[in-house]
């Protein structure tokens, strides 16, 4: 169903709207400091990301909700956690391999601590927001996230996320999140912040789950 959020469309995705998107998906995370630990040569950083982002947009259509607007400047990718998912890593390892190249260990090593750390109470995960950054500061990504809160809300499920920086941070606190314990990447890696949207009750929201780190298989 197609909303309207301070006069911009918000809109469900389609396989019509993958080369924008990716596009969108690929600079908006181009910079920063997660992505200076991922892949340090910035030309490197620009054909393994646009691979990355295909793979991640082409999976969330698949098992998730991919939201978008009107002029395709914006895009979330949300994924339905509302019980455990068994990781597949040996499939998942071969295919970071094929999209990262050498930068692979890194991948799979950020993977695997999210995984980790991922709450198991039902939710739905916000895996990536992205506003083209010719766009950014004028309240696209914030209709976005309203967009689906006001959903999450009326089915009285929280959110989760990980944010990779400050500004980041700062934006999902002021939509209604709490900070949660932090992930220190290793290798000098930088700082994740989780994030919590709790469902409503009487009093306000359901706090942040315990934090309970969850063992791999596979």
């Amino acid at each position: 169903m197609t909303t309207t959020n301070n006069d911009l469309a918000v809109r469900l995705a389609t396989e019509a709207d993958a080369g924008p998107l990716i596009g969108v998906l690929a600079d908006a995370f181009h910079d920063g400091p997660l992505a200076d630990w991922l892949v340090p040569d910035p030309d490197d950083r620009r054909t393994v990301y646009h691979r990355y982002f295909t793979d991640a947009f082409h999976h969330g259509l698949e098992h998730g909700q991919v939201h978008t607007t009107g002029d395709q400047t914006a895009v979330a990718i949300w994924h339905p956690r509302l019980e455990p998912i068994p990781a597949d890593t040996r499939d998942r390892l071969e295919a970071l391999e094929r999209i990262a190249g050498a930068y692979a260990p890194k991948f799979v090593l950020l993977e695997e601590v999210f995984d980790v750390f991922h709450p198991e109470e039902p939710h739905h995960y916000l895996a990536y927001l992205a506003v083209d950054p010719q766009r950014q500061n004028r309240g696209i990504g914030a209709a976005l996230l309203a967009d689906h809160h006001r959903w999450l809300d009326q089915h009285g499920l929280p959110a989760y996320l990980e944010a990779s920086n400050m500004r980041n941070r700062r934006l999902y606190l002021r939509h209604g999140y709490t900070a949660g314990q932090t992930i220190v990447l290793p290798t000098e890696g930088p700082i994740i912040w989780r994030m919590w949207r709790g469902a409503p009750t009487a009093n306000g929201r359901t706090p942040f789950p315990p934090t309970r780190p969850r063992r791999r298989s596979g």
